[in-house]
């Protein structure tokens, strides 16, 4: 568990987004002098620090302790994707402020992810100095102080349909999925599926789909040179003009415009 006090310093050093290139990496063994947050996009990095092992998947967050030695104990998956920020506390507090787990779920990925394409674009643009990187470190780490655990087990029968849905959105949004097809792979009444999932995430199951499409749209515009029909087609939009009209009532501005406010990341490959 991290403890930090939102009143007190926090300096971010420099962050990244690693992309792996070869089904063979292994995260190196290294002691660092500062913290470490890791955030992944896409695959699954091992890590074990401290004798500790971690599974760290898309969506999921893992805090990395100064003067721990870490290290991977198996090969990450060939399309292994996260971005990281290394920083320092200067005052960590166990009583006060706020708590975030060292491995975690993060509630709010695409929150998160924003977070980190505005920090890298800022370290672009103004240095690894620039006064804005430490407040959106923060808010990053407020981001995982509001996540809670790394499995929270659903707590009724509802729920659990309601997540085993999200699961279906969250692995299989790029395919021709809709919230009928959802239901029908869940062996469930649709308007009932509707009803537990609106309950449970606050939107609809066809809302859910659409973000999900649109967040990974976002990251594709960020991070590849596709052109938009075939991130498009990559996100499960068959259709170039709806996807076009989601991604600008979603993200207030076109897909073309996003990609110019988010070209300038810095990626490391491994």
């Amino acid at each position: 568990m991290l403890h930090f006090d939102p009143t007190l310093g926090v300096q971010a050093h420099n962050g990244g987004l690693f992309v792996a290139a070869s089904a063979h990496w292994r995260h190196p063994e290294r002691k660092l002098a500062s913290y470490e947050l890791v955030f992944v996009k896409e695959g699954v990095l091992y890590l074990t620090e401290a004798g500790e092992e971690f599974e760290v998947r898309p969506g999921e967050a893992l805090l990395l302790w100064p003067g721990r030695l870490h290290r991977g104990h198996r090969p990450a998956s060939r399309d292994l994707k996260f971005y990281w920020v290394h920083f320092t506390l200067d005052a960590p507090a166990a009583d006060v402020g706020l708590h975030a787990r060292q491995h975690a779920s993060v509630a709010r990925p695409d929150h998160l992810t924003a977070l980190f394409r505005r920090l890298l674009d800022d370290q672009e643009l103004f240095g690894a100095r620039s006064a804005t990187l430490s407040l959106l470190l923060m808010l990053m780490l407020c981001e995982l102080a509001r996540s809670g655990v790394s499995a929270r087990a659903p707590d009724s029968r509802p729920a659990a349909l309601a997540g085993k849905a999200e699961v279906v959105i969250q692995t299989k949004f790029q395919d021709a999925i809709s919230a009928s097809s959802i239901a029908t792979e869940l062996r469930c009444n649709p308007d009932y599926l509707g009803r537990v999932f609106r309950a449970e995430y606050g939107k609809t199951v066809t809302d859910a789909i659409n973000e999900r499409r649109i967040r990974h749209a976002c990251a594709l515009l960020a991070e590849t040179r596709s052109g938009i029909d075939d991130i498009a087609r990559q996100c499960g939009f068959a259709d170039t003009a709806y996807f076009r009209r989601m991604f600008k009532r979603l993200q207030g501005m076109t897909p073309g415009g996003f990609r110019m406010l988010h070209t300038r990341t810095h990626i490391n490959h491994g």
